[in-house]
């Protein structure tokens, strides 16, 4: 076992085809897994951190086979405390840019919200989300102030951002807490939107 943990800004957008997840129900068993993972394969860690309620995330990208790798390694390590897993091999673009804080909503037609109550399911919703319909994926929070919660934001024409809706809502299932179609957003409404997410990849976040 040879691998490291880089840095996700230093990866070029090739390296990053995949993403993964794992929360665990144990902080201790959490940073164990981790150190597991990063000796495993060299994947990027985009954060491995608490989320409510008192669970540990880990969030990484990556070459697809070594975030197989490391995911695999991650689980087998994990065990009964694994709580949520997660494992996209050719995630979307847009997923990647969300999270390193290249959020974008043009003047558009229409708005969609999605809310999922937890991270990883709401994390394949907005992926497929982007890839089912012809819309923009412009924003993705995971933030701790959530309580365990995450949501995404598409644009585009009204009849695409539907039919990104009812992706969200098809993938999310029982995981659903809301999802929103906003016509004609206000510009006066459009910057609350796009607040800085403290649990992300920007430069200087909180």
């Amino acid at each position: 076992m040879a691998g490291h943990a880089a840095p996700t800004e230093h990866l070029a957008a090739g390296e990053l085809d995949a993403l993964a997840m794992l929360e665990l129900a144990s902080v201790a068993r959490g940073y164990r897994v981790l150190d597991w993972m990063v000796k495993e394969a060299p994947i990027s860690v985009v954060e491995a951190n608490l989320v409510e309620p008192g669970k540990f995330l880990i969030l990484f990208g990556g070459g697809v086979a070594e975030v197989q790798a490391a995911f695999d390694e991650g689980l087998a390590h994990a065990g009964e405390l694994i709580a949520e897993k997660l494992l996209i091999p050719f995630v979307h673009p847009r997923v990647w840019a969300c999270l390193r804080g290249e959020e974008s909503l043009p003047t558009v037609d229409c708005l969609g919200i999605v809310e999922g109550r937890a991270v990883a399911p709401t994390l394949d919703a907005a992926d497929r989300s982007a890839k089912e319909a012809d819309v923009q994926l412009g924003a993705l929070r995971l933030t701790p102030g959530l309580g365990g919660k995450a949501y995404y934001v598409v644009a585009g024409e009204q009849h695409a951002v539907e039919a990104a809706i009812d992706t969200g809502r098809r993938v999310l299932g029982a995981a659903l807490v809301d999802a929103q179609v906003i016509p004609r957003a206000h510009a006066d409404f459009l910057p609350f939107v796009l607040r800085q997410a403290p649990f992300s990849l920007r430069k200087g976040g909180a």
